[in-house]
């Protein structure tokens, strides 16, 4: 059943004890205690153990009713969201990573065997080979899995941003800053995922460590020390020990989250694989746009195979999604296929400016809870330029 009403004094038995019961056997069934002598300390108990809620008998309809309506909404809801969830864990697992390479299968063994331990992991690779899937499959196949996964790229925002998005802000911590919990407090008890860590100034480099260390972090303009509990998996297309060399990455920081280190290997690397995705983004992109029938010609397939592919799975996806809403007819042909000759800078040479923007928008506005005023005042730009890049970039 969805909902399900159940009396407390029962010839058998207790109902608040019950409701443990049932729960364990149905957790998404949304259970109603009725009983013609509530009591404070039962009703409570009947609520921490799992109860929609707790009446007294004799409550007229314009009560109850609407009480079951919202029961049976909630119940629905848990359908929906056990769904998604089943859903997510198929899209971010190591089964649904593709690719036959001996390389790709030797990372996803070691993944595989580094998820049921809390051991930092570093992944390392080009942009675009599916780290943030592999940082997602790892988390998905550990104990946390059911608590928080948070990511974030630390070449997305400027610095003073991306320290108050890490580890928090108390309010008046500068002109216009609130309460906000950091992203260490949001990941609590499960996985924060550091993208591009290689991009992480010398200060943040410091203030992560003693967080990593101490299991701990102090929000911006506090001195209160807040316990969290996180198993960090970082990723970068950079070579950090050369970067520890030249001293622009801490030495200490990189042996922290080195425990384990998995290499993504490119595309250019793993040929065989590239007609896999083809075929899987070819699927998602005609039933997306709604081109059913739409085919590869063999000459389109071997101009793909025969590239370097510097922009990686990101890049293939990207010419494959431009080629079926461009292509004429039912063929996709080489022609149609929009590919940079020669070995192209890679998508990590050519910065997206318009994306840091974004990201820089949405962080000070979340950092001000929706007020504009102080967001456009923490940017420096007017109110009304603020709310032009909002309607820009649809935020």
């Amino acid at each position: 059943p969805d909902v399900a009403l159940c009396d407390v004094f029962l010839p058998d038995g207790n109902g608040v004890d019950l409701v443990t019961e049932m729960k364990k056997k149905s957790p998404g069934v949304e259970i109603i205690l009725l009983t013609a002598h509530g009591n404070i300390p039962d009703g409570v108990q009947a609520i921490k153990n799992g109860a929609f809620d707790y009446i007294t008998k004799g409550d007229d309809n314009n009560k109850i009713i609407p009480l079951i309506s919202r029961a049976v909404e909630k119940a629905r809801m848990n359908i929906r969201l056990d769904k998604l969830e089943k859903k997510m864990g198929l899209m971010y697992s190591f089964d649904s990573i593709l690719g036959e390479s001996k390389a790709l299968k030797e990372a996803v063994s070691l993944a595989r065997k580094v998820s049921v331990t809390d051991v930092p992991v570093l992944l390392t690779g080009e942009t675009g080979t599916g780290k943030e899937v592999f940082a997602q499959s790892i988390h998905n196949a550990s104990e946390r899995r059911d608590k928080p996964f948070i990511a974030q790229n630390c070449a997305a925002l400027p610095d003073t941003l991306l320290e108050s998005i890490l580890f928090g802000t108390s309010k008046g911590a500068f002109t216009g800053a609130m309460e906000n919990k950091g992203l260490f407090e949001l990941a609590d008890g499960g996985t924060l995922f550091l993208d591009e860590i290689g991009n992480l100034p010398l200060g943040l480099q410091a203030k992560l460590l003693a967080a990593l260390q101490n299991r701990e972090v102090t929000r911006l303009g506090s001195n209160r020390k807040i316990p969290v509990d996180i198993r960090l998996i970082a990723a970068t297309n950079r070579n950090l020990p050369e970067m520890v060399a030249q001293s622009l990455f801490r030495e200490d920081l990189f042996y922290r989250i080195n425990t384990i280190q998995i290499e993504i290997p490119p595309l250019r690397n793993r040929r065989e694989d590239i007609a896999l995705f083809v075929d899987y983004f070819l699927k998602k992109y005609t039933d997306l746009y709604g081109r059913p029938g739409l085919i590869l010609h063999p000459q389109a397939l071997e101009k793909l195979a025969n590239y370097d592919w510097p922009g990686n799975i990101r890049e293939l996806q990207h010419t494959i999604e431009k080629a079926v809403i461009l292509a004429e007819k039912n063929v996709i042909r080489a022609s149609d296929l929009f590919i940079r000759p020669g070995k192209a800078l890679s998508f990590s040479e050519v910065p997206n400016l318009e994306e840091v923007e974004r990201q820089a928008i949405l962080a000070a506005i979340t950092q001000n809870e929706g007020n504009l005023t102080a967001a456009a005042e923490q940017l420096g730009v007017s109110r009304q330029t603020l709310y032009n890049k909002m309607k820009r970039f649809n935020l």
